[in-house]
């Protein structure tokens, strides 16, 4: 087995290891505002890209370190990776849940696993092919950007069904306030 399959398996491990535990680390450190940042903090599907993105971009920095020379093109296919991820958790959630009326767990965890399995199998892919080494700065750029989002939308954010923790049953005309919200007067969310 060549060494970029080794390590794109041992990322897939890593990432759902780490993933799952992730899900559980906000509360297991008393609801910490920096945790909250890499972690989900509520039960939203946007909370939860989360579980697939950090775990893969610091994957992502041992794979450059370790590959960058005999694999020119990683760093583009990681970040594609990346972003291939992100995008799948919400399509693949919203599209079952659609079809089935209903959120149900073991469906939550499988498109876990099958977006991070999408996401390393086209890093690897991508990796090999080197198609998308023109656009590495690009890449680049909007991981950072989406990193900067989950920064920001942690603490503020948008008032979209994305944002939402669906656990939530609040009655009629209740506040609910953003666990990290830092203005505390301010509601995020109003039920009406």
């Amino acid at each position: 087995m060549n060494k970029l399959k080794c390590y794109t398996i041992a990322g897939i491990i890593f990432v759902l290891v780490t993933g799952s535990l992730a899900h559980f680390l906000y509360d297991w450190t008393g609801k910490n505002a920096i945790t909250g940042l890499f972690t989900p903090v509520n039960e939203s599907v946007w909370e939860h890209i989360k579980l697939l993105f950090f775990p893969m971009l610091l994957y992502s920095f041992f794979m450059i370190y370790k590959l960058k020379n005999e694999y020119p093109c990683i760093i583009s296919s990681l970040c594609f990776g990346i972003l291939a991820g992100a995008f799948f958790i919400p399509v693949l959630f919203y599209t079952y849940t659609f079809l089935l009326g209903k959120d149900i767990f073991i469906l939550d965890i499988a498109v876990f696993i099958l977006s991070t399995m999408i996401a390393f199998g086209l890093s690897y892919g991508l990796t090999l092919s080197c198609t998308l080494k023109p656009y590495t700065l690009l890449l680049c750029s909007l991981t950072a950007v989406l990193f900067a989002c989950f920064v920001i939308f942690t603490s503020h954010p948008p008032n979209h069904k994305l944002f939402q923790d669906p656990s939530l049953h609040e009655t009629a005309g209740a506040v609910i306030r953003h666990p990290l919200s830092f203005q505390s007067q301010t509601p995020v969310i109003r039920c009406l």
